[in-house]
């Protein structure tokens, strides 16, 4: 995953394909208590929810509309994925000064970009699972790692970590990291920042805007 412009579009087809929301160095953590195990227990619930609506996605395929299906997911990614604090961390530390007209913009841009990745990378259905694996593991702050497998039919798998934190509303995931150690949002970063230096927010909200125009095959979502 090189950049905004040329992010991967097929689910299956690469071990940086799946677009995912991540984080780096998650990797070391202490054996939890029955506590802690408890709530990586909960953490993991949002992730089973989110892997069913993109079973019922990929079964769906490309013979259903592309907005058929972006309504379909909307939702679920907007209660699985604390999407505003992806997009802070994504932006970096300028998010705090920016107007709130600009963030407005951004986050309906993000929006319209996330949503679109996941309904164009999974988009097909060939015998493929999902698989939520039981070493879910508290990490720093308080968030926690829950490990999951994108299994295909023959055998092959993509390795997806979610890192989940508790807010206001229960566990979100604010970062996902592909094969344990590609975070999306240190990705999101460096594209992020290269556009904000180019043009400032209208810049990143117009590429926003390109690349979902690009995934969705010019079908433009409110």
């Amino acid at each position: 995953m090189n950049s905004l412009e040329n992010t991967p579009d097929n689910a299956l087809a690469g071990r940086r394909r799946v677009l995912a929301l991540g984080g780096a160095a998650l990797l070391a953590a202490a054996v939890p208590g029955p506590a802690a195990r408890a709530g990586t227990a909960d953490a993991a619930a949002p992730i089973a929810r989110l892997d069913e609506a993109l079973l019922a996605a990929m079964r769906a395929g490309e013979s259903t509309p592309f907005a058929a299906r972006y309504r379909a997911l909307a939702p679920v990614i907007e209660q699985v994925f604390d999407l505003d604090a992806v997009l802070a961390s994504s932006v970096g530390l300028s998010w705090a000064t920016l107007p709130e007209a600009q963030k407005a913009a951004l986050r309906a841009a993000f929006r319209r970009y996330t949503v679109s990745s996941f309904v164009a990378n999974f988009d097909s259905y060939n015998g493929q699972s999902f698989r939520i694996l039981p070493t879910a593991r508290p990490v720093g702050n308080g968030d926690v790692v829950v490990p999951t497998k994108l299994l295909s039919a023959d055998g092959s798998s993509v390795a997806l970590d979610y890192v989940m934190r508790c807010g206001p509303v229960g566990w979100q995931a604010v970062d996902v990291l592909t094969d344990g150690s590609i975070s999306r949002v240190a990705v999101q970063r460096s594209d992020f920042r290269a556009l904000l230096n180019s043009g400032g927010v209208p810049a990143l909200v117009a590429g926003l805007d390109r690349k979902a125009a690009n995934l969705s095959g010019g079908v433009v979502m409110g």
